[in-house]
């Protein structure tokens, strides 16, 4: 499966006082591209929310930060998922300069499992994800 990307750039709430991008802010960036994979495949958060009634929590987050990002900077965030069993999902993720070289500012592994929407308990991915992930079925 070829990785999605999406633009962000950097605004001055996402830098600490020095122009840089505070650390925490990375994971605003890498959210945001994931919930944009599932905009482009035409699958609205809000809409699953109500039915099947599922939302998404992120339980695992490995990032190894590079380089820093900067004011005005203008970034590319990829998103490669992969079903991590019958409720979660693992995304490889990256976040490069958006220019010639594409320096690599972070790298990152998040796991997201599927919870249902009134109890916060674990539920099976549902079709319109699975139909969505590399090498999945939507049985």
């Amino acid at each position: 499966m070829k990785a999605f990307f999406w633009q962000a750039r950097v605004y001055w709430e996402d830098t600490d006082a020095g122009g840089i991008v505070y650390y925490a802010n990375y994971l605003r960036f890498l959210e945001r591209a994931r919930s944009e994979w599932l905009r482009s495949r035409g699958i609205s958060q809000r809409a699953l929310a109500l039915e099947p009634g599922i939302v998404f929590s992120v339980i695992a987050l490995q990032a190894r930060y590079r380089r820093p990002a900067r004011l005005e900077d203008l970034l590319a965030i990829s998103c490669e998922p992969a079903r991590q069993g019958g409720a979660s999902i693992g995304f490889e993720q990256s976040i490069r300069l958006e220019r010639s070289d594409g320096e690599l500012l972070l790298t990152a592994s998040v796991r997201v499992a599927c919870l249902d929407a009134a109890t916060l308990k674990p539920r099976r991915l549902p079709a319109v994800i699975l139909r969505e992930l590399p090498g999945a079925r939507s049985t």
